[in-house]
């Protein structure tokens, strides 16, 4: 299907059409489906989005409870002695997703899932990493590596994290009828969730990300932990070719820091490199994508409209 790109004013216009967008897909959706399986994402570009979802949930738009939910990426390594701590830290994913959506809905979401990352012992993780070299291998071009662990690997740590934890949240969206909508945001350099740049797309539906050392630094800096000790310095994240296995994905995008990756990822040719650019390939497969931007998100697209129109995108200027 042809790419459609959609620029908006401003955040908060953005988050209204994104909105209009996604509600418009589930609730047509459910007219002819018993759940909707929705795919969700951390980050501030969609928090708008989740507010306006959640103000016509609750205004009896659509019916939450029917509706299944699984989140891109969680961290490995939050504070905490155990997964339960780690859960309800203020940093982890599902705290962010309670705050800034479920914890906004009258009526609960039938099932929400976050990839199990705070499972795993980050301090065991690289003990078991350091012991058994032979069982894995760094796959990437940049400084965010995936971790790919062999099949059967000596280590029975390791194995359970292969099978259970990135296997298992595969089966389990799998289980569930596969994404119906998957809504993304942008990373700096381009990547989805904690698909980094330079991580390749073959084999890359749930992925252990060592994350990029720059990525820990600004956690510090920011003020999100105490200590690099405290810090997680990996994550399990769905990948570019699972996440663009979505029968519809909603790309949002705002802010200057956008600007390059989103026009990169549209004008030139897919790459790993920029992992949002794996979208070019899913669309020419049949799938559905729409880029809703703000106006400085989706400067240079506007200003290369013709390049869009000839690879056959639409682009719509709405701001």
């Amino acid at each position: 299907m042809p790419i459609k790109v959609i620029v908006t004013h401003d955040f908060d216009h953005m988050s209204e059409k994104a909105a209009e967008i996604v509600k418009k897909i589930i609730t047509e959706s459910l007219d002819n489906k018993k759940e909707f399986v929705l795919g969700l994402a951390t980050g501030n570009s969609p928090t708008g989005l989740y507010k306006h979802l959640a103000k016509a949930a609750n205004a009896g738009e659509f019916d939450p409870s029917r509706i299944r939910s699984f989140n891109l990426d969680e961290y490995v390594g939050l504070p905490g002695e155990n997964a339960q701590q780690r859960v309800i830290h203020p940093e982890s994913y599902c705290y962010f997703m309670i705050q800034e959506f479920f914890g906004l809905l009258n009526r609960n979401l039938c099932e929400s899932s976050v990839p199990y990352g705070c499972l795993i012992d980050q301090k065991k993780l690289i003990d078991e990493l350091h012991s058994n070299p032979e069982d894995w291998h760094e796959a990437g071009t940049d400084a965010g590596k995936s971790i790919v662990i062999k099949v059967n690997p000596a280590s029975e740590y390791l194995n359970w994290i292969r099978e259970d934890i990135l296997e298992g949240y595969a089966r389990k969206i799998e289980n569930g009828g596969g994404m119906d909508l998957q809504v993304i945001g942008v990373g700096g350099r381009g990547h989805v969730a904690f698909h980094e740049s330079g991580i390749p797309f073959a084999d890359s539906k749930v992925l252990l990300v060592k994350l990029d050392d720059n990525t820990v630094t600004d956690a510090l800096m920011d003020g999100h932990f105490t200590s690099e000790e405290k810090c997680p310095h990996y994550a399990i994240s769905m990948g570019a070719e699972l996440v663009y296995q979505a029968k519809t994905v909603v790309l949002l995008a705002n802010g200057e820091r956008k600007t390059g990756p989103v026009a990169e990822s549209l004008l030139a040719e897919p790459t790993p490199e920029v992992p949002i650019s794996y979208g070019q390939k899913y669309a020419e497969n049949g799938g559905n994508l729409i880029y809703v931007l703000d106006s400085i998100a989706g400067r240079e697209l506007l200003a290369n409209d013709k390049i869009l129109q000839q690879k056959g995108f639409s682009i719509e200027n709405i701001s």
